[in-house]
């Protein structure tokens, strides 16, 4: 007899689920899709977004459609609690779901701490659509005169958001104010080299770094900072202290240091074995993870095959980790840095490698439909 399997969240962990979701359909299985959107958008390719190196059709995923049009129902909604003892998942909407085997992939979040429920000139950067909201507000705001934009976070994140903020205001013929906030030491857990040539790029386009300072709160027109000082400010993009959402600890679940839903090398949780996960939103007991996209697409498989394994009492497979992952940012000027271990590039062919990846990556999942939507941009170098 056939068992109802609920996704939660259409995220990188779920892709290969997504794609082949009619595999469980067709060996009798109900499966259902909990999304808050109709889109997932993929985050690698979040800051060429921002800048208009990519249209949104080309960095985002219809996992409503995938899942409908391989025979499963999508609901559009979020999950805010789960009552494992009785299987179900508790909606937004009030609504509860019932399951046989559910999985999350709801990434991560920025906390609101930094707005204190104010009126505020800042944007998160997760969800990734929250960048297409921060980019209409730029373009409105700059035919007015220069702006103040501030991105707050110290991470590979805050330095592809300014390089590609930079692209933005120069494409679109105005003027800014570039500012980042980069907390006690930028990219403080990465070598020395990936560090100057970031320096480096962002200095030569008059980007300010400020470090040893941390924001410490954003309100309607300035950042305030660690050290009394406070910075004017148009926008400001939250790119610092992403965690899970807070629903699996107020649920009861075991979790991890940082909250996230806590899963053996299986994937599955350690308190209901009726749970699995991936992506930002757990934590592995055996070896907590950056919360980089990479490890999120390596469990895809696991998953797939973990999931299908959980409905139809068969064997497990285990998620090994890799112990170094390739890391690129993109610089927004058409340059990129290469970083695995000790290994270190900057220039011009990282980014196209960087570029190529998440293409093949995007046309890999996308729907034929979703790529005929757009024509893909030739990538040139300007800077």
């Amino acid at each position: 007899m056939g068992k109802h399997l609920v996704l939660v969240g259409g995220g990188h962990a779920h892709l290969t689920m997504l794609k082949n979701l009619r595999v469980f359909v067709d060996r009798g299985h109900r499966i259902t899709l909990v999304s808050p959107g109709e889109y997932h958008y993929y985050s690698g390719m979040g800051p060429g977004l921002l800048s208009g190196l990519y249209a949104p059709n080309q960095v985002r995923f219809h996992v409503a459609r995938m899942a409908i049009d391989r025979g499963a129902a999508f609901i559009r909604d979020r999950v805010v609690g789960i009552d494992a003892d009785r299987r179900l998942l508790l909606l937004a909407s009030g609504e509860p779901i019932p399951y046989d085997i559910a999985s999350f992939n709801t990434g991560s979040s920025v906390p609101d701490s930094l707005r204190a429920g104010k009126p505020s000139c800042a944007v998160p950067v997760k969800p990734i659509s929250c960048l297409l909201e921060a980019r209409q507000r730029i373009l409105a705001g700059l035919p007015a005169g220069r702006m103040r934009l501030v991105v707050v976070g110290g991470g590979p994140a805050g330095i592809e958001l300014c390089g590609n903020l930079w692209r933005l205001v120069r494409d679109a013929g105005g003027r800014a104010e570039l500012t980042l906030v980069g907390g006690s030491r930028l990219l403080g857990g990465f070598p020395g080299r990936v560090r100057l040539l970031a320096l480096a790029s962002l200095a030569e386009r008059g980007i300010r770094v400020l470090e040893g300072v941390k924001a410490q709160a954003v309100e309607e027109n300035r950042v305030l900072l660690s050290d009394g000082d406070e910075i004017p400010c148009d926008l400001a993009l939250l790119a610092v202290g992403v965690q899970p959402s807070a629903m699996f600890a107020e649920s009861g679940l075991a979790v991890g240091a940082d909250g996230g839903l806590l899963v053996d090398d299986t994937l599955r949780s350690l308190s209901s074995p009726e749970l699995f996960g991936g992506g930002d939103c757990i934590c592995l007991q055996s070896r907590p993870l950056p919360k980089v996209g990479v490890f999120a697409v390596r469990q895809n498989p696991i998953l797939y095959h973990n999931l299908m394994a959980a409905l139809e009492e068969e064997a497990m497979r285990h998620f090994v980790p890799q112990k170094m992952y390739l890391l690129i940012l993109n610089l927004g000027n058409g340059r990129g840095i290469l970083q695995r271990g000790r290994l270190v590039f900057g220039g011009r062919w990282p980014f196209l490698l960087k570029d190529w990846i998440d293409r093949r990556f995007m046309a890999g999942f996308q729907l034929s439909r979703e790529r005929d939507e757009v024509v893909l941009p030739t990538v040139e170098s300007r800077g």
